[in-house]
């Protein structure tokens, strides 16, 4: 497999020259955390009751039978007994074949995590980490609702050799035999990006709108009532009359305005770039024995690891600006644990979910043929869906187009009716969408395409699929087809659904027996 040449990253995760595990952590050795950690878990537990205590500081301070200023402060020296004691009462020791984690000095308690059930391990550092050389180690596993041992922190040597340890002790050599990819090379690059990329990912994925969009909606809930509706009038009228004095006729006014709203939106594109550059800047994905790792971050630096066997689908993603850069992004499903914020731990920061966060489609395909072992990826045919599918997707934008045509027509008359103007648009979109869309099963893989406009795939192994259903709504029965849905382990919250849907009947029968009889056949790998 040759791979495209990856552009060098400009930032790497500072280490120390590679030291053997078992030299910096050795067996049968109860370890204590960095002796600076009480301060991090200190300053973990002030974010989250930092509201409360600022209340409290000036609230009490405004009246006059209020009680005293310094009574917060007891709360804050509360928490650093708290943050002191968790330091004191937690130890971490190496065994042969698993962590053995003590906590508690009232409630104590012993926990044993076998090496091979660990399926992430992921190293944070934020900017004061980075200035101390020390590092938080998450330890995770499919299906938890939290991390299985959370270590913070420890000095960057012992996280980097707990990382490679439990990387070399937790892989199976099963692992080969059942139709994983054979272990490459340690620290192979799969993809590097250079800040180009990256600014190239800051203006596909436009986050930036999104950050402005939710500080909007929270500026609602937490200024004053009607105070930031009262901003965008008079923001809006000041724009309004600025652009009235540079222009005296409505289409230069109109010009003018059109000016000020494209200067916007490229602040907030520029936005998105710096919000990229802060997250990615340095992404590297290499790969390590039977281990992926991703490492980025320009001010925190992050870096997180998975087993190859624990990807349970990968996605395909290709907007507009994707292809009209050339480019597209390859997401994972894994079946680690994610918790605190639904989408990754306490602290916000996410797992490991993008394997290429925008790369030529043609990496794409090579990481996925190789890391998956998928060597028919991409599929030579696609089946279509049904013929009348388009149909099927239409009837939904006729039901909708109706109902809005008539609530125009109640308040402006025959003029509601030019609503339907937007239904040869809908059957076009509709039309492109069955032409693009497909599916494809063999004996490794079940492969699905959707989207026109903006456009994924989602591709999962035969093994790792847990159930499969057969669906038919009374729509589907009125026109003959039907839809076959699959269930992963580990699926994201915003990862598309894996079904092949609007296929005709006795294929979908077909599909969804020979689909069963292979679950029930094959051991679930994960």
């Amino acid at each position: 497999m040759h791979w495209p040449r990856a552009p060098p990253a400009t930032t790497t995760m500072t280490t120390p020259e590679p030291v053997a595990p078992e030299a910096l952590l050795p067996e049968d050795h109860e370890r204590r955390l960095h002796p600076g950690s009480w301060l991090f878990v200190l300053l973990q537990n002030l974010r989250q009751f930092i509201v409360p205590l600022l209340v409290l500081l000036f609230a009490g301070g405004r009246r006059d039978d209020g009680y005293p200023w310094w009574l917060p402060m007891l709360g804050v020296g509360a928490l650093v007994v708290v943050s002191i004691w968790q330091y004191l009462t937690f130890r971490y020791r190496i065994a042969d074949d698993r962590l053995i984690v003590r906590s508690g000095l009232l409630e104590r308690s012993v926990r044993q995590i076998p090496y091979s059930r660990i399926h992430n391990v992921a190293i944070h550092q934020s900017l004061l980490h980075r200035l101390i050389g020390v590092a938080e180690v998450r330890l995770e596993s499919a299906g938890g609702t939290k991390p299985e041992a959370e270590m913070r922190v420890l000095r960057l040597p012992e996280a980097m050799a707990l990382e490679q340890l439990i990387r070399d002790r937790g892989s199976e050599p099963a692992a080969v035999t059942d139709g994983a990819a054979p272990a490459a090379p340690a620290g192979t690059t799969l993809l590097a990006l250079s800040t180009i990329e990256v600014v190239k990912l800051g203006l596909i994925s436009n986050r930036g709108m999104i950050v402005v969009a939710g500080a909007v909606a929270l500026s609602f809930q937490v200024l004053p009532e009607r105070t930031m509706g009262r901003w965008l009038f008079e923001g809006g009228r000041e724009a309004f009359g600025y652009a009235s004095g540079f222009a005296t006729t409505w289409l230069a006014k109109a010009l003018v305005i059109a000016a000020f709203v494209a200067v916007a939106l490229a602040l907030i594109r520029a936005f998105s770039v710096v919000l990229a550059l802060v997250r990615y800047h340095g992404f590297r994905l290499q790969q390590q024995g039977r281990r992926l790792t991703v490492e980025r971050g320009l001010l925190s630096r992050s870096r997180s690891s998975v087993p190859r066997r624990r990807i349970q689908a990968w996605t395909l993603r290709e907007g507009l600006l994707h292809r009209l850069f050339a480019r597209r992004t390859l997401e994972i499903d894994t079946a680690s644990a994610r918790a605190g914020d639904g989408q990754g731990n306490a602290n916000g920061q996410r797992g490991l979910d993008a394997l290429a966060p925008i790369a030529p489609p043609d990496t794409c395909d090579a990481i996925l043929r190789d890391v998956a072992a998928l060597p028919a990826w991409p599929p030579a045919g696609w089946q279509p869906l049904h013929a009348r599918a388009w149909l099927r997707l239409l009837l939904g934008d006729v039901v909708l187009t109706a109902l809005l045509c008539g609530v125009l027509a109640w308040y402006f008359q025959w003029w509601g009716a030019l609503g339907l103007l937007w239904l040869p648009w809908s059957a076009f979109v509709a039309r492109r969408h069955t032409a693009r869309a497909g599916y494809a099963v063999d004996d490794a893989l079940v492969a699905v395409r959707e989207g026109w406009w903006s456009r994924h795939w989602r591709v999962a192994e035969i093994g790792k699929l847990q159930a499969v259903e057969l669906r038919r709504s009374p729509l589907d029965r009125g026109f003959g087809m039907a839809s076959v849905w699959l269930d992963t382990a580990g699926a994201g919250a915003l990862a598309p659904p894996l079904r092949l849907r609007f296929l005709p009947v006795d294929e979908a029968e077909r599909i969804h027996a020979r689909l069963a009889a292979e679950i029930a056949r094959r051991p679930l790998r994960w």
